[in-house]
């Protein structure tokens, strides 16, 4: 009988913030508006990326990849925690959901690191050697560069273990650890495959980036002019940012000491980078990219009726 509790998964349990019934109100609704301004300004991006002329350069094409990436991640995760904050009572999912959900999470984060390394690949070409800007960054290359990298061997190593007969999972997603943990053998091999996971796919990235700002830096301060250095910066501030959010609550979740860690921390950290951060993304290249908000002002004034 043993065997079979191992072997049969009706469902997991996500508890979400049930434990926190006097917040679940407050934080469906500002869960909800996130959401909201989240697929606004992203949709948004993507209009103004598709129809002016000013921005159809590689880096507009990463930037329209990465509003397609946010708005797929967020889709994947904020409808299932909406229903979990609606209800008193902790949210059933099926294993076939759950294992789907947390694929879908992982290719899109795989992704998005993926398109966050182009981006600064783009900034070092353009700025460290502009001459051939345009044929290492031509359309083709580009499109290659945004490949889909699947994670079906990752999700299927952690789905694969053995389970409790009711698992519950502390948790408002299928997150990696928090399913991990729910394993009742063969723990080794996944962790591994986590810990590998996380080097390749966060800190790699993550190096390539630092390498070409760094070359980057060394470029703007070899630069005579005072207005040239800002003006130069400020084409990479935007991505520095974004950059500096990713990847600092990924490696917060992913890297940081286990044994030290509490559920509630770890849904914070969660809620960040799966509901706030793809929404500060396209607030962050409106305010501070002149060519995107002068996109949207020609964008206003074309549907505004002629006198």
């Amino acid at each position: 009988m043993a065997g079979e509790n191992h072997t049969t998964l009706p469902e997991f349990l996500l508890l979400g913030f049930s434990d926190l019934k006097a917040l679940q109100g407050p934080l469906f609704w500002v869960v909800l508006l996130v959401y909201l301004v989240t697929l606004l300004g992203n949709s948004l991006i993507i209009l103004l990326t598709q129809v002016s002329p000013a921005l159809h350069s590689p880096m507009y094409f990463f930037l329209r990849q990465l509003s397609v990436v946010e708005l797929f991640y967020t889709t994947d995760i904020v409808p299932r925690t909406l229903a979990n904050l609606g209800s008193p009572h902790p949210q059933a999912i099926s294993f076939q959901g759950c294992a789907a959900q947390m694929y879908v999470f992982i290719v899109l984060g795989i992704s998005e690191c993926c398109l966050l390394t182009a981006m600064a690949y783009d900034r070092y070409v353009a700025i460290c050697q502009p001459l051939r800007y345009s044929t290492l960054l031509s359309p083709r290359a580009c499109m290659a560069m945004v490949g889909i990298i699947t994670a079906t061997t990752h999700a299927s190593l952690i789905f694969s273990l053995p389970f409790p007969s009711h698992p519950i999972i502390p948790h408002f997603l299928c997150d990696i650890l928090p399913v991990l943990r729910l394993a009742s053998a063969g723990k080794h091999r996944s962790e591994i495959s986590v810990m590998t996971a996380t080097i390749v796919f966060i800190m790699i990235p993550f190096s390539l980036i630092v390498t070409s700002y760094i070359r980057i830096l060394g470029a703007i301060l070899a630069m005579a002019s005072t207005q040239s250095r800002r003006k130069v910066f400020s084409t990479c501030s935007s991505h520095l940012l974004v950059v500096s959010l990713f990847f600092g609550t990924a490696s917060i979740t992913y890297i940081r000491p286990q044994a030290g860690s509490s559920v509630t921390t770890d849904r914070v950290l969660s809620l960040f980078y799966t509901v706030v951060t793809p929404m500060l993304n396209p607030i962050i290249y409106t305010l501070r990219n002149k060519d995107v908000r002068r996109a949207l002002r020609h964008l206003v004034k074309r549907q505004r009726p002629s006198p």
